[in-house]
């Protein structure tokens, strides 16, 4: 499988407001930008946004280090989801699944694309060059959602 490496990112101005979502993808030394926005969203959703539009980028399964600066997505997806599924999409509480619709699409990405993901925190703000453009890229998607 192909080796790659995606950084993604997602702004929101307001919270909720106009967002943007951001992904740069690296396969040696190809490198591919992504991003796009939304006029009302949340941050949540942009840092969701830009890691589903990652995956779905990818064309065949590959070996896949993804890089993210979102807590909310790195538990969601490696923690939380097994247990929310197992409860019909409700949380501990009973409650409905925030942005569902999202996680669902998330989840049906990586159990049917074939790719082996290794999930990897970043610290956003901290000069990692990867999450530095990513989070560049999402801030050109916010000014696209408000028509600059």
């Amino acid at each position: 499988m192909n080796p790659i490496e995606i950084y993604t990112d997602g702004a929101c101005k307001g919270n909720p407001g106009p967002g943007g979502w951001g992904v740069l993808l690296k396969h040696g030394a190809t490198e591919k930008e992504l991003f796009g926005g939304e006029p009302s969203t949340t941050n949540n959703r942009m840092e969701m946004m830009a890691v589903i539009q990652a995956l779905s980028a990818l064309k065949k399964p590959c070996d896949v280090t993804l890089y993210l600066d979102s807590q909310y997505v790195l538990k969601g997806i490696t923690e939380w989801m097994p247990g929310w599924k197992a409860k019909g999409w409700r949380t501990a509480s009973k409650q409905p699944v925030k942005n569902v619709d999202l996680w669902q699409q998330l989840d049906s990405l990586v159990q049917e694309s074939g790719h082996r993901i290794d999930w990897r925190w970043v610290r956003g703000h901290n000069g990692d060059p990867g999450n530095e453009r990513a989070d560049a890229l999402a801030n050109q998607g916010v000014e696209r959602a408000l028509g600059r």
